[in-house]
């Protein structure tokens, strides 16, 4: 079973992400968070096999979330709607 944490500011976005990976056989939904401090604690506590993040969150950006999960060792994947390529190069390098 993959467990995936959910990271994104928008509330029906989490729910929607949710619905679509709760109905696969082989995923399930550790836990979900809405910032970046939320995400990095819940990240640490819940070490799930995926973070889906988004890199526009309040208080604490994508990319700084990014660099602490990526030195724990968790797998991240990014989904976002920002479309500035600076900011993606930026994932990136993260």
């Amino acid at each position: 079973m993959i467990s995936v944490l959910i990271v994104d500011d928008h509330p029906v976005v989490r729910q929607g992400l949710r619905a679509l990976l709760e109905v696969q056989d082989d995923m399930t939904v550790a836990g979900e968070a809405g910032d970046g401090p939320a995400a990095i604690s819940l990240a640490e506590s819940l070490r799930p096999d995926i973070v889906l993040l988004d890199l526009k969150l309040p208080g604490m950006d994508g990319v700084a979330v990014l660099r602490p999960l990526r030195a724990a060792g968790l797998r991240v994947l990014v989904l976002t709607s920002a479309t500035e390529p600076s900011t993606a190069a930026a994932a990136v390098r993260a």
